[in-house]
């Protein structure tokens, strides 16, 4: 299965051109994820508790020509620690590669399938 190679509006100030992903890049969009949460047993967790080294979940927005299991809209889960981050027109996405990203879920996704990179 082959992506299509995405494109996104290109940064403030070059006159509007498109900025094509290369190789296996994706580009996601990581939720505001800040603010107080709550847990599942109802604890109310203040927005400044820290918490451990945690996965993020995140919407793809681009991806690059070569990404093979990994399409536009789909929510990925990955390590968002150290991971490069780019601003377009006031926006903040996380730049990824393929064999970054542990899990993906959409609606293509079957039952029984496994991931790309296990």
């Amino acid at each position: 299965m082959s992506a299509p190679s995405s494109e996104v509006p290109g940064p403030a100030g070059s006159s509007g051109l498109p900025v094509r992903l290369l190789h296996d890049r994706v580009l996601v969009r990581v939720g505001s994820g800040e603010g107080e949460r709550r847990s599942t047993g109802g604890i109310l967790i203040p927005a400044t508790a820290t918490m451990g080294r945690r996965l993020v979940w995140a919407e793809v927005v681009a991806v690059g020509p070569n990404a093979r299991a990994i399409e536009t809209g789909d929510s990925v889960l990955f390590d968002a620690e150290d991971k490069p981050e780019v601003e377009l027109h006031g926006s903040t996405y996380v730049m990824l590669r393929e064999r970054d990203i542990s899990a993906i879920a959409a609606a293509r996704v079957s039952e029984g399938a496994t991931g790309l990179y296990l």
